[in-house]
């Protein structure tokens, strides 16, 4: 390995990190040096039936970056919002919210890709864009005469004037430079899996508000969905142990039978669901980005879209200082990223929390109060459509990625 000092050294070869990359390979070219170190980067990106719901902002960053072209696989919009509370003896599901779901004309709100997809077209557009990629781990670093001397796992010591943590929810360099988390469990386990169909979803997605937690049905190209299914973790545990045959009479009881019969394509996984926010974004030379910054509940499906959120502030902090001759780990430009973010983070993480604890519980009072609540927002076009832009990525103050617009 050649390289001695570069400008930005990223911790964390995921999709914030990857993306990260390409957005300051892109914007300053070949003489901003940057370098992604993950261990995971010696081998190709790892089986994963999990998918995500890309926001329209995350898309137009991704299409920005030349990363959109390069997926492969299908690509399904999603289409239509519903949105039903109910038991789940409950014979009938009524639908009290649904949303048209464009947020501008042609421009869906969400699409679904699966992460291996992401991930493959993501380390592809950083090459290409002349970032190097380190399969080392970050070791340890410190900061001293104005650059940040980090040692990686074999030994080899890089200089970089910024480091920036995206090495996910128990990042060892979040943990190293002694930045605290707020963090609680939410005694909650989602469960994943893929499940095929008779009837096409038509681009429907749906939310199920449960007592157990929230079931959702995500489209997938081809008459497939994705479910993510909150219980709670004992139960979750319980239900992922069963027979394939019990646990098909589990999910249909909730999954219903609109689309015709079901089929489980994909092994069930449950992963335990946390809420954690890092109490600052920045420290001395270093900046923390994606699941190394903040964890939320995934009840709106805005983890990952936070995290490219993140790379597309700190893509333009540190391009516009380094266009003027500043220092992409000085102080002021590492503040300026936290004031962008840390409100529109805190406020999500807020919401999602908010959501999880009003929806997950037995209470006829708190769902009766919650049923109205949604049919009179679902009276109300226009506050439907803010919603649908602000889980889209598109309110407040927008980076120009996130705007469609290049650095």
């Amino acid at each position: 390995m050649t390289l001695k000092r570069i400008e930005v050294l990223i911790a964390g070869g995921g999709v914030a990190g990857l993306g990260l990359a390409v957005a300051l390979g892109r914007a300053l070219g070949p003489g901003f040096a940057v370098a992604v170190c993950d261990p995971a980067l010696s081998r190709e990106p790892a089986a994963d039936d999990r998918v995500s719901a890309i926001a329209a902002g995350a898309r137009r960053l991704l299409t920005v970056l030349g990363v959109w072209p390069r997926l492969r696989e299908p690509i399904q919009p999603i289409r239509e919002m519903a949105i039903t509370d109910s038991r789940l003896p409950d014979a009938v599901r009524p639908t009290f919210l649904a949303f048209d779901t464009e947020v501008e004309l042609g421009e869906p709100f969400a699409h679904m890709v699966e992460n291996r997809a992401l991930l493959v077209a993501l380390r592809a557009a950083a090459q290409e864009a002349g970032a190097h990629l380190l399969p080392l781990a970050v070791d340890h670093f410190a900061a001293p005469n104005g650059a940040m001397d980090v040692v990686l796992g074999d030994g080899s010591r890089i200089a970089a004037r910024l480091l920036v943590a995206a090495d996910g929810g128990r990042s060892h360099v979040r943990t190293a430079a002694d930045i605290p988390m707020v963090r609680w469990s939410y005694g909650q386990s989602g469960i994943v899996a893929t499940v095929s169909h008779e009837r096409d979803h038509e681009g429907r997605a749906e939310e199920h508000f449960l007592p157990g937690g929230p079931f959702a049905i995500l489209p997938l190209p081809g008459r497939q969905s994705s479910i993510v299914w909150t219980e709670p973790m004992a139960e979750a545990e319980r239900l992922v142990a069963l027979p394939p045959e019990d646990f098909h009479a589990e999910l249909e009881r909730r999954f219903g039978l609109k689309l015709g019969e079901i089929e489980v394509k994909s092994p069930p996984r449950a992963y335990k669901l946390d809420y954690a926010i890092a109490r600052r974004f920045v420290g001395d030379r270093l900046a923390l980005i994606g699941d190394a910054a903040h964890v939320i509940h995934p009840i709106a499906g805005q983890g990952l879209n936070l995290g490219l959120r993140d790379v597309a502030a700190l893509a333009e902090c540190i391009a516009e200082a380094a266009r003027l001759g500043l220092d992409p780990g000085d102080v002021e430009v590492l503040q300026r990223y936290e004031r962008w973010r840390r409100f529109d983070t805190t406020a999500m993480g807020v919401a999602t929390d908010g959501l999880n604890r009003l929806f997950s519980n037995q209470s006829d009072v708190l769902r009766a109060a919650r049923d109205f609540g949604l049919g009179v927002v679902d009276r109300l076009p226009g506050l439907k459509k803010m919603f649908v832009r602000e889980a889209a990525g598109l309110t407040g103050s927008v980076p120009k990625l996130l705007r469609g617009e290049a650095l």
